[in-house]
C-alpha cells in the first residue's frame, strides 16, 4: 500500500493565529503537486473562510483533489463554539452551503464533526446516505466517536474512515477504537499527529491561537511536557531526521490503514512533513520510541474539560 499523507487546512483559517492566504493557496498547490490528494476541512473553520479558500485554490484543479468536509459544529459571529447540530435537515442544509463555497458539485467524504447527543447517529448517517444516493457525497466518514457509535453508523451505511486525534502522546484509540475499525474494515485519518505542534516545541503566541487555551500548552503542564519534547528531539537527532518527521513516521508505521493529516500552513512546513514518507521504522524502533515517550507521561488533556466531556470517543 502506498504511504501517503493528507493536508489538514484548519490552520489556514485563523485557528492558530493569522495566516497568509496566498501562502496557504501555494501550500495547497504544492501538496497536490507532490501527490497529496486528500484535503481536510470543516464548514466551521473560519466560519466558512476555509472552504472559500480551498475553492479558490482548486478553481482549476478540482480533478486533482479529494475533499473531506466536517459539519455540525455551530459558531457565533464572534467565533465562539455554541453547540452541535446533526439533524437530518441541517445535514442537507450545511452541505448545500459547503458545495457553493467550495465551488464543487459533490464532496468526496462528508462527516459530522462531533456526535450530536440529541440526534441518533442513525438519523444523521441516514441523511448523508440520501446525499450519497443523490450524488452530492461520495463516501461517509465519522469524527471523534467511540466503538458503539461506529458500529451503529456502519450498520446504516458503510463508513470509509474515522477521523480522530492520534499521536505519540495521544494513543487512546489503540485500546478500544482501532480494533473495531480493523474488524469493520474502516480506515483512519489521524489528526493532531504533532499534537498541534507541541511535539516540535511550538508555543501559541497570537491572541487568537486556540492552543493558548489547551491544557497541554499552558502553565505547569507545558513545562512538564518539555521533557517529552526533549526526548523526541534526541531520538530524531540520533536518526538524522527532524522531530516532526519522526513523529509522523511513527504514525505511518502504526498501520497501513492510517493516514496522517498534517496541518501545514506554509510550503516549508509541508516539505518537512513530506520527509517523513522516506523514513521506514522497524518494529523494534517503533517499540523503542514508544518506550522513550510513554503517552501516560503527557501532562494535560487534549482539550479543555468541557470539550472532553462531549467527546464520544472518550466515553
Amino acid at each position: 500500500m502506498t504511504r501517503t499523507l493528507a493536508l489538514g487546512c484548519m490552520g489556514m483559517s485563523g485557528m492558530y493565529g493569522d495566516s497568509d492566504e496566498n501562502e496557504s493557496i501555494a501550500t495547497i498547490h504544492a501538496a497536490l503537486d507532490r501527490g497529496i490528494t486528500l484535503l481536510d476541512t470543516g464548514d466551521f473553520y473560519g466560519q466558512g473562510h476555509n472552504e472559500l479558500l480551498i475553492g479558490r485554490a482548486l478553481r482549476d484543479r478540482r480533478g486533482k483533489a479529494q475533499l473531506s468536509v466536517k459539519f455540525g459544529a455551530q459558531r457565533a459571529p464572534g467565533g465562539a463554539f455554541i453547540g452541535v447540530d446533526a439533524r437530518p435537515a441541517s445535514v442537507k442544509n450545511f452541505l448545500a452551503y459547503s458545495l457553493t463555497r467550495l465551488g464543487v458539485d459533490y464532496v468526496d467524504i462528508y462527516r459530522p464533526a462531533r456526535l450530536d447527543p440529541t440526534v441518533p447517529i442513525e438519523d444523521t448517517i441516514g441523511a448523508i446516505a440520501e446525499l450519497v444516493k443523490a450524488g452530492y457525497v461520495r463516501k461517509i466518514g465519522l469524527s471523534e466517536v467511540g466503538p458503539e457509535t461506529i458500529r451503529r453508523a456502519n450498520a446504516v451505511h458503510p463508513i470509509v474512515d474515522l477521523q480522530i486525534e492520534y499521536s505519540l502522546i495521544s494513543r487512546g484509540p489503540e485500546e478500544k477504537i482501532f480494533p473495531v475499525l480493523e474488524e469493520l474494515g474502516i480506515g483512519v485519518t489521524a489528526y493532531g499527529v504533532l499534537s498541534r505542534g507541541l511535539l516540535t516545541g511550538a508555543k501559541p503566541t497570537a491572541p487568537n491561537d486556540f492552543r493558548a487555551h489547551l491544557p497541554r500548552f499552558t502553565g505547569e503542564n507545558r513545562e512538564r511536557n518539555q521533557q517529552l519534547i526533549d526526548v523526541l528531539q534526541r531520538l530524531a537527532a540520533d536518526k538524522g531526521v527532524r522531530p516532526a518527521q519522526l513523529a509522523i513516521a511513527w504514525v505511518l508505521a502504526k498501520g497501513e490503514r492510517i493516514i496522517p493529516v498534517i496541518g501545514a500552513r506554509k510550503r516549508s512546513q509541508l516539505e518537512e512533513s513530506l520527509g517523513a514518507l522516506a523514513i521506514q521504522l522497524s518494529p523494534e524502533e517503533v517499540a523503542r520510541i514508544e518506550q522513550a515517550l510513554p503517552a501516560s507521561q503527557v501532562a494535560g488533556t487534549r482539550y479543555q474539560a468541557q470539550q472532553m466531556a462531549h467527546l464520544d470517543s472518550e466515553h
